[in-house]
């Protein structure tokens, strides 16, 4: 099991929908937050991407600069970026992070939002691009020389010089609720990505995906998007769920939901089908809260609950087949705590501050300026 944390690069906040408690999201913030998944023991962070948020490849570059171990996962936009480009981007990246770059591949999904950087495709042509690109920017990172041309792209002797250090090239995740976006998925993508749908569901998409997969003579591995709110008990845990949209009124809901109806992302669609705007049926599945996708778009659910209720539900998907867990919560610095010091130890992961990574403490603050926390039983 992998877990990566988040990146705010849309802002953050205590309470959604509201300036209140609302916090400035710059570099200096978003270094903390990358700084803590770091020492804290995340494998890496997504930084998301579109017109909301700032670049994430310029992002990354500098925060890989003051981060160890953290990897980065970044959007690729085919479409809005040429394969040749943005193999050299991430051939850069990869180098200069000494491997620690992973890609996010990212059809979109919002034709208003498209049509301001340029891109005027329907749907379907989107992951048939998509297809293309991968094909090209695939090769390209492998080191061969690529000809080739189709019914959107054309390259003509492409080469990349320098080649990067993962091997044949960083890791492909790619999310895509649709049968056109799960076909390309199957035959490009090393992780395919679902937002945090209920298990059945999930499920459905794994053996759906698996299926396309082995038809392509490949096998994937998969991951999931949600967020977390986890408190010492369940009380503490809904209480704060509810805190978080106490200043969400109807009239918001509605202007949000409004945006995204207008999209043509199967995912998106799926996500406000969880809880239809209404904000009295919110739990969708035992610890699963449709709370967030009432006014935030992309993965609007959460897991919510007690250290031993997430760990179960998170358990609970890994039975499925879920290999990645791509968490985020409100706000990312503080939450970033939580998560990892209530669940990480329930788990089983590659690497963890707080279960055997040679870090030996002090956890907690001395007692009494002489005696451990952790030796107070003994003496």
């Amino acid at each position: 099991m992998e877990i990566l944390w988040f990146i705010p690069t849309h802002g953050d906040s205590r309470y959604l929908g509201t300036t209140k408690g609302g916090r400035l999201a710059d570099f200096s913030y978003f270094r903390q937050v990358a700084q803590a998944a770091d020492r804290l023991g995340y494998t890496g962070v997504l930084i998301p991407t579109g017109r909301s948020c700032e670049d994430p490849w310029t992002l990354a570059s500098s925060l890989a600069a003051v981060t160890e171990k953290l990897k980065f996962l970044i959007a690729v936009r085919p479409g809005i970026m040429t394969p040749a480009v943005a193999a050299r981007m991430a051939s850069t990246v990869d180098r200069i992070s000494d491997g620690r770059l992973l890609i996010n591949v990212v059809a979109g999904g919002d034709p208003v939002e498209l049509a301001g950087d340029g891109l005027f495709l329907s749907h379907d042509e989107r992951y048939e691009i998509t297809d293309e690109f991968l094909a090209i920017w695939r090769r390209l990172l492998e080191g061969k020389e690529v000809n080739f041309s189709g019914n959107h792209l054309k390259v003509e002797g492409g080469k990349l010089l320098f080649p990067p250090v993962q091997h044949p090239h960083p890791p492909i995740y790619f999310g895509g609720s649709s049968p056109a976006g799960q076909t390309v998925a199957a035959k490009h993508s090393d992780v395919y990505l679902t937002w945090g749908e209920p298990p059945a569901q999930v499920a459905q998409k794994i053996n759906d995906v698996s299926k396309l997969a082995e038809k392509e003579g490949r096998k994937v591995r998969f991951g999931i998007r949600l967020h977390v709110i986890v408190r010492e008990t369940e009380e503490e845990a809904w209480n704060e769920a509810n805190r978080l949209i106490k200043y969400v009124d109807q009239d918001t809901i509605n202007a949000a939901q409004k945006v995204f109806a207008r999209m043509d992302s199967v995912g998106q669609q799926k996500m406000a089908q969880l809880h239809k705007g209404d904000r009295d049926s919110l739990e969708i599945s035992p610890n699963l809260w449709a709370g967030v996708g009432l006014v935030r778009g992309g993965a609007g659910t959460a897991l919510v609950g007690d250290p031993i209720q997430v760990a179960d539900r998170i358990k609970e998907y890994q039975s499925l087949g879920i290999d990645t867990f791509v968490l985020s919560g409100y706000p990312h610095l503080e939450e970033a705590y939580q998560f990892a010091e209530l669940v990480f130890p329930l788990l089983s992961l590659n690497k963890n501050q707080y279960s055997g990574n040679g870090i030996s403490g002090p956890f907690g603050e001395v007692i009494a300026n002489q005696i451990s926390p952790d030796k107070v039983k003994s003496i």
